[in-house]
C-alpha cells in the first residue's frame, strides 16, 4: 500500500474550515467538494491514457486520452456522495458505481446494505471515495468487494485518516493488489469512540444532517 498526503496550502486551508465546528452543512459541502478535486489531481497521476493524434488548426500533433475500460469511481454510501461531484468534474468520463456500508457502533464492524457494482472489475482503474479513514473497517470492506470482481488497481481518495486505520489497510491489502490512499492529512489517533482526533466530527451529519 502507497499513502500519498496531499501537502498544499489550498488543501491545508479548506482542511482547517471544514474542522471548525462553526462551519455550517452548505459551506462544509462546498469545500468538501473543492477539496476533494484537489484531491483527485493528486489521485489521478498514474490514471492509464492513451496517445492518440489530434488535428490543431494549425498542425497535426499527438497527445493523449484516458484508456478503455474507463475509471470506476466508487463513492462510499453516505458521505461518499458527497465527494462524487469533486471527483467526476476531473473525471467526467469515468463510470460511478456504489457502495452502501455502514459502521456498527458496537462492534466497530462494517455492514454492507447496497451494493452497485459491475461484476467484473478485471483491468479497470477503480477510485474509492470515503471521507474518514478511521478504523479501517470500511475502506478494507471495500477494498475485498473490489477484489473480489477481479480489480486490482485501486486508489482510495480520503479527507482525514488516521494512523490505526492506515496500518490495518495496509497489513489487509498485503501484497495482493496495488492500493494507494490520497489523504489531506494524517491525523493524531482514534479516541475511544474510534473517532479521529483532532478530526473533524461525523462528516456524513456535517455533509447532509441527522437523519
Amino acid at each position: 500500500m502507497r499513502l500519498h498526503v496531499a501537502d498544499h496550502p489550498l488543501v491545508a486551508h479548506k482542511l482547517t474550515v471544514l474542522r471548525d465546528v462553526r462551519t455550517q452543512s452548505p459551506t462544509f459541502r462546498l469545500l468538501v467538494d473543492e477539496l476533494v478535486t484537489l484531491l483527485a489531481y493528486e489521485a489521478t497521476r498514474d490514471v492509464r491514457t492513451d496517445t492518440v493524434e489530434v488535428e490543431t488548426p494549425v498542425a497535426r500533433t499527438t497527445g493523449t486520452h484516458l484508456a478503455d475500460p474507463r475509471p470506476l469511481v466508487v463513492p462510499i454510501l453516505r458521505a461518499g456522495l458527497g465527494m462524487l461531484e469533486g471527483m467526476t468534474r476531473l473525471l467526467p468520463t469515468a463510470e460511478v458505481g456504489f457502495l452502501g456500508l455502514q459502521r456498527d457502533e458496537e462492534t466497530l464492524q462494517a455492514i454492507t446494505y447496497a451494493n452497485r457494482l459491475p461484476e467484473d472489475l478485471s483491468g479497470r482503474q477503480c477510485f474509492v471515495l470515503d471521507p474518514m479513514l478511521a478504523t479501517g473497517g470500511t475502506l478494507v470492506a471495500s477494498i475485498d468487494y473490489l477484489f473480489e470482481r477481479g480489480a486490482r488497481d485501486v486508489t482510495c481518495i480520503c479527507l482525514l485518516a488516521a494512523p490505526e486505520g492506515l496500518k490495518v489497510v495496509e497489513e489487509h491489502v498485503g501484497d495482493r493488489a496495488d492500493v494507494t490512499v490520497v489523504v489531506a492529512a494524517v491525523d493524531e489517533r482514534l479516541n475511544e469512540k474510534a473517532y479521529i482526533v483532532p478530526g473533524l466530527g461525523d462528516a456524513g451529519d456535517r455533509l447532509y444532517g441527522l437523519v
